[in-house]
């Protein structure tokens, strides 16, 4: 209970907690941290690397349930996203992985209400661009080189 509180104050409310599980049972030094806002994986025992995704950016979800997973109660859940850093979130060996989907499906929701997002205004700048030279790198039809 200490370390729940802990994990509060770190990082506000949390929805939802869980390990990457190893054989079933959560001995590993992967956690997923799912507040109203944003995703944390928080990764180390001693030294700890953190990233984290805001959810408004996820635009699409998958669940693999593998054989040796589901016989322990297991999933792993994928996130594709709009996020430089992270386009895409892995949540590996998770416990109860359909339920964390149903949280994660209405925490994401939740946030594109609240921004007023939808996946077509994830697409950026470079979605109505073309390629007129065929560099392989999408051209601003208007000449905008970003130089003076």
């Amino acid at each position: 209970m200490a370390n729940m509180k802990k994990l509060t104050r770190d990082y506000g409310e949390i929805i939802w907690t869980g390990k990457k599980c190893i054989m079933g049972m959560p001995i590993s030094f992967t956690r997923y941290i799912l507040t109203e806002a944003k995703l944390i994986t928080r990764v180390g025992l001693l030294n700890l690397k953190e990233d984290e995704i805001e959810l408004y950016r996820v635009y699409d979800k998958s669940m693999k349930l593998p054989f040796g997973q589901r016989i322990v109660g297991c999933g792993t859940i994928t996130l594709l996203s709009k996020d430089s850093d992270t386009p895409t979130k892995t949540l590996e060996k998770i416990k109860n992985p359909r339920e964390v989907k149903r949280l994660l499906d209405a925490a994401v929701q939740e946030q594109r209400d609240k921004y007023s997002v939808r996946g077509r205004d994830m697409m950026g700048a470079s979605a109505h661009m073309e390629d007129l030279d065929g560099d392989g790198i999408p051209d601003d039809p208007h000449g905008f080189t970003g130089m003076n």
